[in-house]
């Protein structure tokens, strides 16, 4: 029982690390467009980037997963002259593609995940984000306050 806990102790402290994935100089003017059509931006290619999804038998946590290969998909496109990324399918083992645009300073959709109370009901728009602050930061209002 001692060995196994000696064992299953680091794979655990493990579990909750990040990878060293970091954004690098630049990559957050790279906007993510998760529903918003790309028409009148110009396509540059396929993306396709990984991270460790598993360590030993335990999966990471996955919204750690997803935004270590957002992180990467905005790194690959900055060194491609890309100004916006959108996924092509939901990650699978550790592994997601994404296409890379030229759109300027067309705004194409929201920048943000889609929540659950963000649904595009009719003609009515979905929400903006708050202008970005300084620092590369987005702030949001707390619900009801």
């Amino acid at each position: 029982m001692r060995k196994t806990l000696l064992l299953l102790a680091p794979l655990v402290l493990l579990g909750g690390c990040t990878w060293g994935i970091n954004p690098d100089p630049g990559s957050s003017t790279v906007r993510t467009v998760w529903t918003g059509e790309v028409n009148g931006c110009r396509d540059l290619g396929k993306i396709t980037v990984s991270v460790m999804s598993r360590v030993g038998p335990f999966d990471r946590n996955d919204i750690k997963v997803r935004d270590e290969l957002q992180v990467q998909a905005r790194n690959s496109a900055l060194g491609m002259h890309a100004d916006t990324i959108k996924p092509l399918g939901d990650p699978v083992d550790g592994s997601q593609a994404w296409e890379a645009y030229v759109c300027g300073n067309r705004q194409s959709g929201p920048a943000y995940p889609p929540g659950p109370a963000q649904h595009n009901h009719g003609n009515q728009s979905l929400p903006q984000p708050p202008p970005q602050q300084g620092g590369g930061f987005q702030t949001y209002p707390a619900k009801g306050g």
